[in-house]
């Protein structure tokens, strides 16, 4: 089959990826083997490429927004999957199930947990195979490109409103407006809220705005009111101090993405004072894709996904790390 991986991480105009042939996989206990349809480019995958996470899996194959159709059930997989059913892979790939993370039902936190396109290979492939007890059942009226951003940019999105703690009908600032922060302004606006974004360049200002944003305006502008809640997309720890000060009283500040430049040094009274906090996002558990996903199969988001065909999964990435892209990227694969 052919497939993308990492040869040496670095930086993306450098090339550390490479278009290779290699095996088709054959699926373990409980696993299940994935024709890969469609797969999301994620900025994980960029920071795994680039070097800003450590190697898991020397040459590893990225990509952890898979969707495709079941060609192979292995000894003990789950059930309820057959082939021929359309599925999706998502980052969460293992917990151990039985640490005291785990069983008090925060497996996103489990010191054991592994990733799919991190710790085992992942979607810019023409196959994967995955652990069938973290495989997801998908909503209907979607087509695979649009299905895939939903598999992290739109469940981690989902945590992380979750994790912003955002009042009935309160504001949201939205920091950086790229693949996950569109789904979840949608997210949000369904549920009532008002929601204001800061972002770099006008074509993500426009998305925004015609998505339904109250306002929309530069990453480090002032939104026109006071926040209940903001989320940090952009992975730039200079914007985690314009956030707090937009924060009203009592306000929430939630870092979504697994990696983020360095904060710079907070002033007590200017960002945190009046009970502001600061929330990281570590991951999802298979909950909160279940309960994402349910969502999406009652609201219908549309999501912005500019298709790229497999062998320019490079060059997908390159527009990612440039700010090329409005919305979240897609691998057309079979």
């Amino acid at each position: 089959m052919r497939a993308w991986r990492v040869r040496e991480p670095a930086p993306i105009a450098r090339g550390p990826l490479e278009f290779d042939s290699v095996d088709v996989p054959a699926p373990g206990d409980g696993e299940v083997l994935i024709a890969v349809r469609a797969c999301g480019v994620c900025r994980t995958d960029l920071h795994i490429a680039e070097g800003d996470l450590p190697v898991h899996r020397p040459l590893v194959i990225p990509g952890h927004e898979v969707v495709g159709e079941v060609v192979a059930v292995g000894e003990h997989a789950h059930p309820q999957l057959a082939v021929g059913d359309r599925v999706g892979v998502a980052w969460l790939r293992h917990t151990c199930g039985s640490c005291r993370f785990c069983l008090r039902g925060a497996e996103n936190l489990c010191p054991h947990s592994r990733y799919t396109g991190w710790d085992a290979d992942g979607g810019y492939a023409e196959f994967i195979t995955a652990p069938a007890d973290y495989v997801h059942r998908l909503p209907t009226g979607y087509t695979d490109a649009e299905l895939a951003p939903l598999l992290c940019a739109g469940i981690i999105g989902y945590r992380s409103l979750l994790r912003a703690d955002l009042p009935a009908g309160g504001r949201l600032g939205i920091y950086g407006f790229g693949g996950s922060a569109h789904i979840t302004a949608q997210v949000a606006l369904a549920q009532g809220a008002e929601v204001h974004v800061m972002t770099r360049g006008e074509a993500a200002q426009q998305l925004a705005l015609a998505l339904g944003a109250a306002s929309a305006q530069g990453a480090t502008a002032r939104p026109p009111v006071a926040l209940d809640a903001a989320i940090l997309f952009a992975p730039v720890g200079d914007l985690v101090l314009p956030a707090l000060e937009a924060l009203d009283r009592g306000g929430t500040l939630a870092i979504a993405g697994i990696h983020l430049s360095d904060i710079p040094e907070l002033n007590y009274q200017r960002h945190l004072f009046q009970e502001r906090q600061v929330r990281s996002v570590a991951s999802n558990t298979r909950a909160d894709a279940r309960e994402f996903l349910a969502f999406a199969g009652t609201h219908h988001i549309d999501v912005t996904a500019p298709i790229y065909p497999l062998d320019q999964a490079d060059r997908a990435l390159g527009d990612l790390a440039a700010g090329r892209i409005s919305g979240a990227a897609v691998l057309h694969v079979g």
